[in-house]
């Protein structure tokens, strides 16, 4: 009988180790290869002001003490509209809840606005039409999806990488009207880069481009660009990080990135300057991280929202069967604890900043055989002092 040492054949890929469950592991697979950025369309070091976008928001943040605003990723509904058109009306009826800040004053995306490659025919019908309707500026840091221009190999998107995440989200000039737009009377935003820093009188958001491949790349110029900016943010105010390949994450598809978990680290310390919290998405539910400072000091969220509409659901591990009991200590991961998850539903977060606390608050929406009128949900709420680095609710 003929033998074949090597057939050649592939089958399921592996999932992240479940045993005990893992938050963070080298790339399972490689993703689609690096893709070169597009040139800035704004000066270095590529920070806007949020009084540029909305400046009566600011004025009345100002007077509030402070601001609220959304956040969530992986939007697209490529192959089901409905999960993000639900999302969409729930951000659409938050927007009008007045907190303890007033109404939100924006829309920070997490990336992974278009799928799959970011291509120009797809802005209508994957962001343009479901939020035809929502009343705020939607800004923010492109995902994979929107640098990739490959399919299994094989090019789909003609257009330079994010050549049409920067004509829709980094144009020049403001009111400029994108012509991938369609009838939509949305204009352009006036992002500086792919890579970039918005300053608000309450908080500093920096945000990472974290490329195409699987757990991301980070080159050097944006690694320097990035200690920069962690230096450069002002004391006084919370400072943000968002970036789409999650550090943490114990789905049960993707895991968390040590690429981007040695680069935080890194810059962190060559700053001399942590995040005060951690946003990302990529995988594709809401998770809620406390990470122990190294110092003992006390600690810091790290967060992955990428429930924010495209269809298909990444579940979190299980134990023998059994959904993890929240606040759960991760076996063998010093200082790390997963306080809060969903991943059976569709969402946002609504964030609350002051000078000294965040609050964040994780909604949400009707699954979409239910009924569509029905309000968004609060799942999950935390209430972080920044200054003393502690959590004062959301154990």
């Amino acid at each position: 009988m003929a033998r074949h040492p090597n057939p050649g054949h592939g089958f399921g890929q592996r999932r992240p180790s479940q045993a005990p469950p893992h938050p963070q592991q080298s790339p399972l697979f490689k993703g689609s290869p690096f893709q070169p950025l597009p040139a800035p369309t704004g000066a270095s070091p590529f920070r806007l002001d949020l009084e540029a976008i909305v400046p009566k928001a600011v004025a009345a943040a100002r007077k509030a003490g402070g601001m609220a605003f959304h956040v969530v990723g992986d939007t697209g509904g490529v192959l089901d509209p409905n999960p993000q058109t639900l999302v969409a009306a729930g951000m659409e009826h938050d927007a009008g809840v007045s907190g303890q800040y007033g109404v939100p004053a924006f829309f920070y995306h997490l990336g992974d606005v278009v799928y799959f490659d970011g291509q120009a025919e797809q802005y209508v019908p994957q962001f343009y039409d479901p939020y035809a309707h929502y009343p705020l500026p939607i800004i923010g840091i492109p995902g994979n999806h929107d640098g990739d221009v490959f399919d299994d190999g094989t090019r789909t998107n003609p257009l330079p990488s994010l050549a049409t995440f920067v004509r829709n989200f980094c144009a020049a000039t403001p009111g400029t009207h994108s012509p991938d737009a369609g009838e939509a009377s949305r204009t352009a935003m006036i992002q500086p880069n792919v890579y970039w820093t918005l300053n608000t009188p309450f908080a500093t958001i920096i945000g990472l481009y974290t490329n195409v491949p699987e757990g991301g790349v980070v080159e050097a110029d944006q690694a320097a660009w990035f200690v920069g900016e962690l230096q450069a943010a002002p004391t006084d105010r919370a400072l943000i990080v968002a970036l789409h390949h999650p550090i943490y994450s114990l789905d049960t598809y993707h895991s968390g990135s040590k690429p981007m978990a040695t680069l935080l680290a890194n810059s962190f310390a060559s700053a001399g300057r942590s995040a005060d919290m951690v946003f990302t998405a990529h995988v594709h539910n809401y998770q809620r991280f406390s990470i122990a400072d190294v110092d003992g000091g006390g600690v810091t969220p790290y967060f992955v929202a990428g429930q924010g509409g495209y269809h298909n659901l990444h579940k979190v591990a299980k134990i023998n069967g059994q959904p993890l009991i929240t606040p759960y200590a991760v076996p063998g991961q010093s200082g790390v604890t997963l306080n809060s998850y969903y991943d059976d539903r569709f969402g946002f977060l609504r964030l609350e900043v002051s000078p000294n606390e965040i609050a964040v608050s994780a909604y949400t929406v009707p699954r979409p055989q239910e009924p569509w009128d029905q309000v968004p949900t609060l799942f999950d709420t935390m209430r972080f002092d920044w200054k003393q680095r502690r959590l004062v609710t959301g154990s």
